[in-house]
Order: structure tokens, then sequence, then C-alpha cells
């Protein structure tokens, strides 16, 4: 079956080229944020709104920008949507922005949005961007959404504050895995995906920078 190019850009980042796993990029929310299952979504969600809108206010913008002044005016639109954002949040989801701290406000200067809309909005027409851009999203969703559940699940025994497995405490048989909930647990879980997808797709891992010294050979 042949894919359009429009289908082809939204779903090459959820594993091939996801930006987080292949590119790593986005990481420090990955580490910071995926406590828990709902913190993750909601993340996810801001930060594939902000990209994927930036992205097409950039691209609409991109034959007006001065040159020597780009990242100004990308970094300002980012910034303008993020205040947007975050507002939305504090207004409705007050007990999330709580929970999500200042690392909603830190979408700004969060490489992924900046390097989509510098490398691929200002050279492409609105709609592909814009594309281009909530494929990344999703794919940044993808990652945080499987390691918040994880974290939840093994950390609390639970998923979107749900109780999924028996607490001992409560007269079950599942202790909760306090570190699952410490940042570390997000570091190695990522490492494990990042293994995993390049063990599935061995034309992700980089070629060797340096070849090892010939041995030489044993005299006898």
């Amino acid at each position: 079956m042949v894919r359009s190019p429009a289908w082809s850009t939204l779903t090459a980042p959820l594993v091939h080229q996801n930006p987080v796993m292949l590119q790593i990029l986005g990481i420090c929310s990955a580490l910071a944020v995926t406590t828990t299952l709902a913190t993750a979504l909601t993340m996810s969600v801001a930060l594939t709104v902000v990209l994927t809108l930036a992205a097409g206010v950039i691209s609409l913008i991109r034959r007006h920008i001065p040159e020597t002044i780009r990242l100004i005016v990308q970094i300002v639109i980012i910034a303008s949507l993020v205040i947007v954002i975050d507002q939305v949040l504090q207004a409705w989801f007050a007990e999330l922005s709580r929970a999500l701290s200042v690392y909603v406000g830190l979408i700004t200067t969060n490489c992924l949005v900046l390097g989509r809309t510098e490398a691929f909005a200002r050279h492409n027409p609105p709609p592909r961007a814009m594309i281009d851009a909530l494929g990344n999203g999703l794919g940044y969703s993808l990652v945080l959404c499987v390691i918040g559940a994880l974290r939840e699940f093994f950390g609390k025994g639970a998923l979107l504050g749900q109780t999924v497995l028996p607490l001992a405490s409560e007269g079950g048989w599942f202790t909760p895995l306090s570190l699952m909930l410490l940042a570390p647990s997000a570091f190695f879980l990522l490492g494990l995906m990042v293994w995993a997808v390049r063990s599935l797709l061995p034309e992700q891992a980089e070629a060797p920078q340096h070849a090892p010294p010939p041995r030489a050979e044993v005299e006898r």
C-alpha cells in the first residue's frame, strides 16, 4: 500500500524518527513530570498543542521574518502560546498545574519545539509544518505516557489515580516500588526504551566513533 507524504510525515516520528528515543530531545520533562500518567498526559497535550500551533504560525509568516531575528521571533511566538496554555491549566486544571510546577513554562525552551520550528516549519507550508509538528508531539507523548504509566503502576500500584494492584498497606499483596517515583527510574526506563527500539531497528544505532585497534598476533 502506497502511503501519502502527509501520512508518512505524521507517523514517522512515532517510532522510526521518534524525537525522544532517536534524537534524544525533550528528555528533561520525561524525567521530571512522569511520576503519574495524568501529569504525563497533561504535559504531552500541552507540548503538542504549543508545537502544532507554533509551527503553523511560524510557517505562515516564514517569508516575512528577517533572518537576523528569526530565533527571537520564534521564541516570542512559542512563549505566547505557552502562557495561554499555562493560564488554561491554572484556570481549569489547577491541581495538575501545581503538579507540573514550572515545567509547563519550560516548554518555551524545550529543544524539541524550537528544533522543529527552526528545522522544518521555516521551510515548509503551514499544512505540512503542522502535520510534522503534530507527529513529533505524538511521538513525544507516546514516550512520556509509557514512562508515566510504568512509574505510576509500579510506584503506586495505580493508573490515573485509580488503584489497580491491591496494596499491602490495605491488606493486599503488592508493595509499591518507591524507587519508581524517583527521577533515576525515568532515566533507566528511557534508556531501556531506547535500547529496545534500537535492537528492533538496528538502522537507528549510531556507527561506532572509534574502531578498536587491531590485536597483535601472539608469536609462538
